[in-house]
């Protein structure tokens, strides 16, 4: 074994520098936490009593460190989601809501400022039956380590465009496809756009912790909007609206003055109802088009002739009376109404909410450039996530357990099987630190790279090993300068050949296999330019201290 002298003269080796600096640098990046308590806020909704408290939305490309973590509500402190879960069911309507949360971001306006240390927050804010708090939240983070959703659940759907996109409408494509699940709250949401190897186009959402239901039918439609009034185009979703109402004063899942109607045999019919504010362009279109329409009554009121119909996607949708007062007036003002319908009263109610919702994100966000197809959708629950973590796991350390078995028989030398294994750990090591760097999600594809990566690393010390301590019979003529180049000469081969491999995987199906191809050549790297240096070092060290040249 090598004495303390022979260790501290190790240490002071660059390469052995250089990897220290590396898994240090991994340390402040992954920043491990095992005692986080709190529940850590997912998203907040638009117009929510949370939005209007000034809560605000993580950025998706917050580190989960970052993320503000609500630690008490109305003093009763919050470790978990079931403490969380039980503060929220006691809240009454009305009720006055004192939130307490640490930070590292706080808001002056439009600006946000980061901070670094935690910031203590304090909220107040009303419960309101319908909405909640609008708050999205899940348990504290513990690491910078961003999970995929194989290991938290969530959706993940492929979409293709039905002709070919330039580069600018394909960044329209996937701005306006942002904006969308950004009014829904969504946040923990990567779109990307991927090719397979013939070139075709596709874009690639996942979301986090959602089903495939609340996703599939808002991102897979080109949510066209239209009001035509005698088959005129008057407005329409995007430019022409300047805002849209969502508070609840001037939006109505069950419009007041027209209830809900309808019965158990028969089903039910309800109709929401929402303010939106044309833009002075769209309302004088409307003024121009209504100027020559005659009047007509019905129903003891006056009314134009024609109606104002509303299409989505070219389907009809609702239609609506014109009073007789907006004949040819430039009004910016108006109410949009459309149908809710269910067997139930409140699943017409539900169908109503999640109809005025889909309108009005569409009216707010405007069509798409083009219209999406739907290629595959994948949808996996949070407790089948929790399974696949377990499961990995479990894998990684048969493998590391299997691998030090067959190195222990092979070798016989504690200390070049303790070297191997150190190596081995620090190259996942460096790998997390690195994907908590640029914010990479851990995925199984993830997970499969990290595992090849350190398999070569496996076999890149073994010919190390070999070249060093299993020929020392055979080649005894050979320089350590001359061993060592030798190994590296095989090891530099054997890595330009799995890149090469790797790089067709980064557009092979549609970019799914990406994280695999980028996490395998980053941990080659790694190890080809970091780790295995160093352990070519060490294991020179060790050996000549043991006198086994």
């Amino acid at each position: 074994m090598a004495d303390f002298a022979s260790v501290k003269a190790l240490f002071f080796r660059w390469r052995v520098l250089m990897l220290v600096f590396f898994l240090f640098a991994s340390l402040l990046m992954i920043q491990p936490s095992f005692f986080s308590e709190g529940v850590a806020i997912r998203s907040i909704e638009k117009d929510s009593p949370a939005a209007l408290a000034g809560i605000h939305s993580p950025y998706a490309k917050d580190k989960p460190m970052f993320r503000e973590v609500i630690t008490a509500l109305n003093g009763q402190s919050i470790t978990s989601l079931d403490d969380y879960a039980a503060a929220i069911s006691s809240l009454q309507e009305g009720e006055l809501v004192r939130l307490e949360t640490m930070s590292r971001y706080t808001y002056d306006g439009g600006t946000r400022s980061l901070h670094m240390l935690r910031q203590e927050m304090l909220y107040s804010l009303y419960y309101n039956e319908t909405t909640g708090l609008g708050i999205e939240v899940y348990d504290a983070p513990t690491s910078n380590l961003k999970k995929g959703l194989d290991l938290q659940g969530g959706t993940r759907v492929l979409l293709q465009p039905e002709a070919e996109v330039s580069a600018d409408d394909m960044d329209l494509l996937i701005q306006n496809l942002q904006q969308r699940l950004n009014v829904y709250g969504l946040t923990d949401l990567v779109i990307t756009e991927a090719k397979d190897l013939n070139g075709a186009q596709f874009i690639l959402v996942e979301i986090a912790a959602v089903t495939k239901d609340e996703v599939q039918e808002l991102i897979g439609t080109q949510g066209k909007f239209e009001a035509k009034v005698a088959n005129q185009t008057v407005f329409s979703g995007g430019e022409d609206i300047a805002a849209v109402c969502r508070s609840a004063d001037c939006s109505f899942v069950v419009d007041p003055q027209r209830p809900c109607q309808g019965s158990v045999d028969s089903g039910y019919y309800c109709t929401f109802s929402f303010a939106i504010t044309l833009s002075q362009k769209a309302a004088e279109r409307q003024a121009a088009v209504t100027a020559d329409i005659p009047l007509s009554s019905e129903q003891g009121g006056a009314y134009l002739a024609s109606d104002l119909d509303l299409y989505l996607d070219d389907v009809l949708v609702d239609t609506l009376k014109i009073g007789a007062d907006l004949k040819g007036r430039a009004v910016t003002d108006i109410s949009i109404s459309g149908p809710g319908t269910g067997p139930t009263y409140q699943e017409a109610v539900q169908n109503s909410a999640l109809n005025m919702k889909k309108l009005q994100t569409l009216l707010i966000t405007g069509s798409l450039p083009v219209k999406l197809t739907i290629v595959k959708v994948d949808s996996i629950s949070p407790a089948l996530g929790e399974a696949f973590v377990k499961n990995v796991l479990s894998v990684v350390l048969y493998a590391i357990l299997a691998v030090g078995i067959v190195l222990g028989i092979r070798y016989r030398h504690v200390s070049i099987l303790g070297l191997i294994m150190a190596t081995m750990l620090s190259e996942v090591f460096i790998i997390l630190g690195f994907a908590a760097f640029i914010g990479w999600n851990i995925d199984l594809a993830a997970i499969a790279g990290i595992l090849v990566a350190v398999g070569t690393g496996v076999d890149d010390q073994i010919v190390i090993t070999d070249e060093v301590y299993g020929r020392k019979k055979t080649s005894r003529h050979l320089s350590w300068k001359d061993k060592l180049k030798r190994a590296f000469f095989i090891i530099m081969a054997a890595y330009l050949t799995t890149v090469v491999a790797m790089l067709p995987l980064f557009w092979a199906g549609a970019g799914a296999l990406k994280g695999f191809a980028l996490t395998s050549i980053l941990g080659v790297t790694i190890g080809v330019f970091i780790t295995r240096p160093a352990y070519a070092v060490a294991v020179e060290a060790v050996l000549k201290e043991e006198g086994d040249e």
